[in-house]
């Protein structure tokens, strides 16, 4: 077995310990998502082959973007471990394209394909033509840029939002193949007032986070201060058919050294019927999706899907779904918010000047091919029935975080901003589960927890209810204490937060070539205010 296959056979049998999705579960890691990318008003692209990693061990023929020139890393702070964010490496999803609302860019699309793979082009649907491309030859739907060609888009989007991009030529088979990515178009004025919190970074105001770093492109997503938020992660379904790409990467090794568009140099790859075995997050299938972005043992697959946040924070998910079928996506934990889809912000009537949003509160955030939406998601542990964070007025606990106070603001949260509880569900404050025993929900207990040797086991769980590196400690109560934790990998004195399975509602997407765990599948980690969320990778 090679060393790469064997890494993915240890990083497989690790997740195979994680039972069940409606379960707060304790989760080591360290690497965190952010929106990464360019931002600029010049971008390069080359369209070019590589291949991408699979858990399974498989390496792909696939084609993608490479961005080439042009553009900044964004965040500053996150960049590839090579010189500069350009550095022309063929990556999929392609570089996410960061621009800002009513600013005019410029897309200049290198084809570096195959020969026999022919023309290339890009869509991009949803921003206005600034002015007619530049160079190329007329394709069916946009200027095409041929083998070894150019074109240059000249383009201005009119709203902000998340959108798409991806190629307009051949797409059953070019976009299958990796030809796609993501625009996010930040707001013209800054936002402020009602919707957003006072103060530059007062989404991290709680005591030890004072060092982490505001990873936001925004203070909001749309020219709306009801659309503000607090953290933000990007997110691109899609998904591959192995058979495609062997059949491709076949007739362009048999036609390599053929002049383009001579008889005979052109690929004919049958598209159906279609059987995709591969479901990707960012390019990537979990568990490699929770590995940090830039990873060196994913050098075409840079960015990753591991959304991190501290109770109470309002996450923008920026969601599409790029490929040719609709991925039913469940985030466990809450609701998720709509705010807009393909830059259209959704309001209703306007009150005292100012429109209110209207967009749906959605279950699964569903994905047709090309739709890209942006949505409001936040944790709160309201609904628990069990004090999240340990709170014991009857503990002998010399420790005096077992007996914070929970002062409740006008909807219910601790309003102590300075807190480390701050924005604790009050009504639920100095219920720790031990009041009742575990397995006793008839008696008063809020939850039944599985016996912990039975439930799961190693470095991905830890056996606390409870939020905080020194919870099981805290929480001790007329029962005893919780079930053990700590492993060698995530000790007591380490990140503790809980976990939640995020995952498609498409059984088979969550599998690698029908083997589960696999595929759209990732954890949302709800840290304790005491760690501090580094987004630098």
């Amino acid at each position: 077995m090679s060393a790469m296959t064997m890494k993915k056979a240890t990083s497989m049998n690790r997740l195979l310990s994680i039972a069940g999705t409606s379960a707060a579960l304790l989760l080591f890691g360290s690497a965190q998502a952010a929106a990464p990318g360019v931002t600029g008003t010049s971008f390069g692209l080359m369209a070019s082959p590589a291949y991408i990693s699979q858990p399974d061990g498989q390496y792909v023929y696939s084609w993608g973007y490479a961005c080439a020139s042009g553009g900044t890393a964004a965040p500053s702070t996150i960049t590839p471990p090579t010189a500069g964010v350009c550095s022309g490496v063929m990556q999929i999803p392609g570089p996410t394209l960061i621009v800002t609302e009513n600013v005019p860019f410029d897309v200049t699309l290198t084809n570096g394909l195959p020969a026999a793979a022919g023309n290339t082009s890009i869509l991009f649907p949803g921003l206005a033509v600034n002015a007619a491309p530049t160079g190329g030859v007329a394709g069916l739907l946009t200027q095409e840029a041929a083998p070894g060609g150019s074109v240059t888009y000249h383009l201005v989007a009119r709203s902000p939002g998340t959108r798409a991009y991806y190629s307009g030529t051949q797409g059953d088979l070019q976009v299958e193949m990796g030809l796609y990515g993501a625009i996010i178009v930040l707001p013209a004025t800054a936002q402020t007032g009602t919707g957003c919190h006072a103060g530059a970074v007062a989404h991290y105001v709680a005591p030890g986070n004072s060092a982490e770093a505001d990873f936001r492109l925004a203070a909001a997503a749309y020219d709306n201060p009801r659309s503000c938020y607090d953290r933000e992660y990007m997110f691109q379904f899609s998904e591959m058919d192995p058979n495609i790409h062997e059949t491709a990467l076949a007739q362009v090794t048999a036609k390599t050294g053929c002049t383009a568009g001579a008889p005979g140099c052109s690929l004919e790859v049958p598209t159906e019927p279609y059987h995709p075995g591969y479901f990707m997050i960012n390019g990537r299938s979990m568990p490699d999706d929770m590995d940090p972005n830039y990873a060196a043992q994913y050098p075409h697959q840079p960015y990753n899907g591991n959304p991190h946040m501290h109770p109470g924070e309002l996450v923008l998910l920026r969601i599409i779904g790029q490929g040719r079928w609709q991925h039913p996506f469940h985030e466990h934990g809450n609701h998720v918010r709509i705010l807009g889809r393909d830059g259209n912000l959704i309001l209703a009537s306007t009150a005292a000047g100012e429109a209110n949003l209207a967009g749906p509160l959605m279950f699964t955030t569903t994905t047709t091919p090309g739709l890209a939406m942006d949505g409001i998601f936040q944790w709160t542990g309201k609904g628990l029935n069990w004090d999240a964070y340990g709170h014991n007025p009857a503990s002998t606990s010399t420790d005096p975080l077992v007996k914070l106070p929970c002062t409740p603001d006008a909807n219910g949260y601790n309003s102590a901003t300075t807190a480390l509880n701050y924005f604790e569900w009050c009504q639920d404050h100095n219920k720790p589960m031990q009041v009742a025993p575990f397995g006793d929900v008839p008696g008063g207990g809020p939850v039944t927890l599985p016996d912990p040797n039975l439930f799961t086991n190693g470095a991905w769980f830890g056996g606390s209810p409870y939020l905080g590196p020194n919870a099981t400690v805290r929480a001790t109560g007329p029962t005893g204490t919780t079930p053990p934790s700590g492993t060698i990998a995530n000790s007591p004195t380490g990140e503790a937060g809980f976990a939640f399975m995020w995952h498609s509602h498409n059984e088979r997407e969550i599998t690698t070539n029908n083997i589960f765990p696999g595929g759209m599948l990732m954890m949302m980690l709800v840290d304790s205010r005491e760690f501090q969320i580094d987004e630098s990778n």
